[in-house]
């Protein structure tokens, strides 16, 4: 698992997609995390309230500046979690190459195939580029919200990880 690469999306790559890359970078020693968003203002650290929910896991808090996702990161991306339909939709129109290995994060939890073959085969097999995107697949962006709903994101987003990180 150490060679592969993986990418965390989401919108502003400050809160979901921050917690996502915390929580495999810890649990998944030698994977390469790399986490960031559609539509991003370049280089403004995360809130104190996603800081908060990093922490409320047990985590170390990641030295993190918001980044705008790349040609090149999206391109090497053996696996890219997207938090939402929305990011996953943006992929098929932006980054239609990377879209084979793209996915929500709870279309993984719940889709993912465990039956030992390489995992690129596994997510060519669940033709991600064309599957239909359902309401259900999105975690919600805690953006706006108070801290209780960002530690409820972060437990959210670890216990689907959770579920993902054996199959990988």
């Amino acid at each position: 698992m150490s060679d592969l690469h993986v990418v965390t999306l989401c919108t502003g790559n400050a809160a979901r997609s921050v917690m996502a890359g915390a929580i495999l970078r810890e649990h998944v020693p030698g994977l390469k995390v790399t986490t960031s968003g559609t539509h991003v203002i370049e280089g403004m650290p995360m809130s104190w309230r996603t800081r908060d929910a990093i922490a409320s896991l047990g985590l170390p808090i990641p030295d993190h500046r918001s980044r705008q996702a790349t040609v090149q990161e999206l391109d090497s991306a053996d696996l890219v979690i997207a938090l939402a339909r929305e990011h996953v939709a943006w992929m098929r129109r932006t980054h239609p190459k990377a879209a084979p290995r793209t996915a929500t994060l709870k279309r993984l939890a719940r889709d993912l195939p465990d039956d030992g073959t390489p995992l690129g085969d596994r997510l060519a097999a669940m033709q991600l580029a064309d599957v239909q995107l359902e309401s259900t697949e999105d975690v919600l962006d805690p953006a706006g919200g108070d801290l209780d709903v960002f530690l409820e994101c972060a437990q959210e987003i670890a216990g689907l990880l959770h579920a993902v990180i054996p199959r990988m």
